[in-house]
């Protein structure tokens, strides 16, 4: 064999390998020809033409994409520093290579602008309280305007807030003053309430005297059981006036 037969297969071999290219489930290649698009293709065996062809890969899995903390300043003028996660995939891999020179690139400055834009719109109670709604605000403007680039915004998190010291101390102290405060109300409450059936109580037992005197002699019995010196009480007329009665008859 002729080394000129040699040098032909290798050729031969090598067009053969560049020409043959095999894409997984979640890829796509985008094909250019002489720097025209003509599509994307995938998954499986593609063939493309060797120098005249360039594919470009796309993943179209899902992106979990760390937001890198952001100094903010709210609404309300505290400074605090916030970093999130933005889950997104692209959902049209032309758009994604054609539309913008690096999609992931620019996600993420898109993601911190729009974080540091959203939160200033927030005061410090409304971002540490509302995280849903400031998540679905977030979700909203990105998606927004990454759909021109073939991309889809699944989800936003806010993920930490960083405060500053003296903001921890006052959230603090303002945790410790409703706890305070809700234990006053419920003692207040419960004052309230007993309140209420002693006062009911003294009226059943203002209707029928006899079991004012019976509930007295039970108070006596109690008393008399503990071991004490000396007990000195009162003692209600309305026990002896039967006795004084009939004293004064005879």
């Amino acid at each position: 064999m002729s080394g000129g037969l040699i040098l032909l297969i290798i050729l031969a071999v090598f067009i053969l390998a560049s020409a043959v290219r095999i894409l997984k489930e979640y890829e796509r290649g985008v094909i250019f020809r002489l720097g025209r698009m003509i599509g994307a293709r995938g998954p499986g065996l593609i063939l493309i033409i060797p120098i005249v062809d360039r594919m470009v890969k796309v993943s179209l899995r899902t992106i979990a994409m760390d937001v890198p903390p952001q100094d903010v300043i709210t609404k309300d003028n505290v400074s605090v520093k916030v970093n999130a996660v933005l889950y997104f995939r692209v959902m049209h891999a032309e758009k994604a290579i054609v539309e913008v020179q690096d999609y992931l690139y620019a996600t993420s400055q898109l993601a911190q602008t729009t974080l540091r834009s959203v939160l200033g719109q927030f005061d410090l109670d409304g971002i540490l309280s509302q995280r849903d709604k400031v998540n679905s605000e977030l979700q909203q403007i990105l998606d927004k305007h990454t759909d021109p680039w073939g991309i889809k915004v699944a989800l936003v998190e806010v993920k930490h807030i960083d405060l500053p010291e003296i903001m921890k101390r006052a959230i603090a102290r303002q945790a410790e003053a409703e706890r305070e405060r809700r234990a006053k109300v419920i003692h207040a409450e419960g004052e309230f309430q007993a309140a209420e059936q002693l006062s009911l109580a003294a009226e059943k037992l203002q209707k029928r005297p006899a079991s004012i005197q019976l509930r007295f002699l039970q108070t006596l019995v109690e008393v008399a059981s503990e071991n004490n010196s000396t007990t000195i009480f009162p003692v209600p007329i309305d026990l002896l006036q039967n006795y004084l009665e009939n004293k004064g008859k005879s």
